[in-house]
């Protein structure tokens, strides 16, 4: 039976999150002060992840994305998308990066059959990485996204939080640095989760505000609604010959066709990102007597009280997610 929740939204993406450590603590993710993570024995194991995903998969999930944290800070993940990449019914298996283990990480993803990746940048400034992402290094960022075209990983998509006064007059900028290198920018609105909902009143930003300066100058069209499996709406710049997504779950919430569920590192089932995950699949994962039968039963039925929206984030703290990186977004 395939997974369709009780509003008739048919669930194919998941993200699937490894671990929800990162070698980087963006200011609107990660409190800088965190320091507990999920032990490894907590974790799913690879053999898990693929036995849960191979179950989704029978029920319909046709493309997955790999996230943390930062996921290429768990070892052996270029191992995972090559099992991944086995698994029956999946279309397209994919991983979301901050960029900064790309370096040395691109060959293996490539040949373990990873085609498109996304890469987590904010900013061109070095000043500016380092600021928000508490000492990151730019260069490794830049370094990755040129060994990952080297190695031919294609399209390969930036995606960049727009935060009012930090990056908002840098979009022109990272527009064109995406055009002049064959990639495809994504601007995407701060949400109010984690650190993000203190940070709304200073930095959000709608980025409707950023598309309409855009068409003042250049010639926006849509293009593509296609062109990836999630939210973002894409438009084409014809002056740069370049397309620009935009991604708005704050001012323009796209809860009425959302197609995605979630799965955290320490097997937590979440199908809004609003609302933090309680059951975790692992002690079933973990039960020799638990069925895969058994085990899809249990992901219909949590789905059944997916939520018709996110009701603008303003969820009880108790029922909040707690980190962004915990989930992967």
């Amino acid at each position: 039976m395939p997974l369709i929740d009780s509003f008739q939204r048919k669930i194919e993406y998941l993200r699937f999150s490894v671990i929800d450590q990162c070698n980087i603590r963006c200011q609107y993710c990660m409190p800088p002060e965190q320091k507990l993570w999920e032990k490894q024995p907590n974790l799913l194991t690879f053999d898990e992840i693929c036995r849960m995903v191979t179950i989704l998969a029978s029920l319909g999930v046709r493309r997955v994305r790999i996230t943390g944290g930062e996921p290429l800070v768990r070892k052996g993940v270029p191992d995972l998308i090559r099992r991944l990449n086995d698994v029956s019914d999946l279309d397209e298996v994919l991983l979301t990066t901050n960029g900064i283990p790309l370096p040395t990480l691109a060959r293996p993803l490539r040949d373990a059959g990873l085609e498109k990746i996304n890469i987590h940048l904010d900013t061109l400034s070095a000043e500016k990485f380092c600021k928000i992402t508490y000492g990151g290094d730019i260069r490794k960022v830049l370094t990755g996204i040129e060994e990952s075209q080297r190695v031919g990983l294609q399209p390969i998509k930036l995606n960049a939080v727009l935060q009012k006064g930090i990056n908002d007059d840098e979009v022109e900028d990272l527009l064109r640095f995406t055009a002049n290198h064959g990639l495809i920018l994504r601007l995407i609105e701060m949400m109010p989760i984690g650190p993000g909902r203190e940070l709304m009143p200073s930095l959000y930003m709608p980025v409707r505000l950023i598309r309409e300066k855009l068409a003042e100058k250049y010639t926006l069209s849509p293009t593509n609604p296609h062109l990836g499996g999630g939210p973002a709406v894409y438009y084409r710049v014809k002056e740069l010959n370049t397309v620009i997504g935009f991604i708005s779950p704050v001012s323009e919430p796209f809860c009425g066709t959302c197609n995605r569920i979630r799965i955290s590192s320490d097997g937590r089932f979440q199908d809004c990102l609003a609302f933090d995950g309680t059951f975790s699949f692992r002690d079933l994962l973990r039960n020799p007597l638990m069925t895969d039968e058994r085990i899809a039963a249990k992901v219909h039925w949590l789905l059944s009280g997916k939520a018709e929206s996110h009701d603008d984030f303003q969820q009880a703290a108790d029922i909040r997610t707690p980190c962004m990186t915990g989930i992967g977004g």
